[in-house]
């Protein structure tokens, strides 16, 4: 058991940080506490992982954003199409 500089059982947390991407560290469990960051789980990324993966997450933050806007259109044709064929409806009740 690891404790932070508060005297709390420190927490693995991951980084996502462009220098230290998927790293484990130690980290206070008290979101505002000054002791948030107390050492690392494991060792340093290789370099390759240091260059890979920060771009594999702003594709795939790129790519959640793109299925966001595709869900928005979807629903926006669909609501266009349930529209038109009640007037469709109409039109053929007169």
């Amino acid at each position: 058991m690891v404790l932070c500089d508060c005297g709390k059982e420190a927490l693995i947390l991951t980084s996502w940080t462009d220098r230290n991407p998927g790293r484990r560290f130690y980290g206070c469990p008290d979101q505002g506490s000054t002791c948030r960051f107390i050492g690392w789980v494991d060792q340093s990324n290789c370099h390759s992982c240091v260059k890979i993966i920060p771009g594999l997450l702003r594709n795939r933050n790129m790519l959640e954003e793109k299925v966001k806007e595709l869900k928005s259109e979807t629903m926006k044709l669909k609501k266009i199409l349930f529209l038109s064929w009640v007037c469709f409806i109409l039109y053929l009740s007169m």
